[in-house]
């Protein structure tokens, strides 16, 4: 498994790290059922602290990207509600196409990124 974290970035280590297992899911790098290292060991593997890999591995299983089981760890499981999910990129979206707005990007360059950016991931 290949985890990118950047230590100098802003961002928290944590959300990188789901992040990247987000992208890894898009991109069918990890598929369902697919199990994730065990915290100690991915933690060893990208020189993170175990309770930061837990902590990712929490907002992942509470986003429905995973779930744990007792004898292969935290497995990859995308039950997500799909309402739940639109939801939750509506209320991302707002505050992004404001921002685009605010810097007149127009509507059809909106469309245009995102229909690049679906199409990285295998949209239709």
């Amino acid at each position: 498994m290949v985890i990118e974290i950047d230590f100098n970035s802003d961002e928290a280590l944590y959300l990188q790290l789901r992040n990247q297992i987000v992208l890894g899911i898009a991109t069918s790098r990890f598929r369902e059922g697919d199990a994730l290292p065990s915290v100690r060991q991915l933690a060893e593997n990208i020189g993170i602290n175990m309770h930061t890999v837990n902590k990712a591995y929490s907002v992942l299983k509470q986003e429905g990207f995973v779930k744990v089981d007792r004898r292969r760890g935290a497995v990859i499981a995308i039950d997500i509600d799909k309402i739940q999910a639109l939801e939750e990129m509506r209320g991302a979206m707002q505050v992004i196409l404001a921002k685009a707005c605010c810097k007149n990007i127009s509507r059809e360059e909106v469309h245009s990124l995102i229909d690049e950016i679906y199409e990285e991931y295998g949209g239709i």
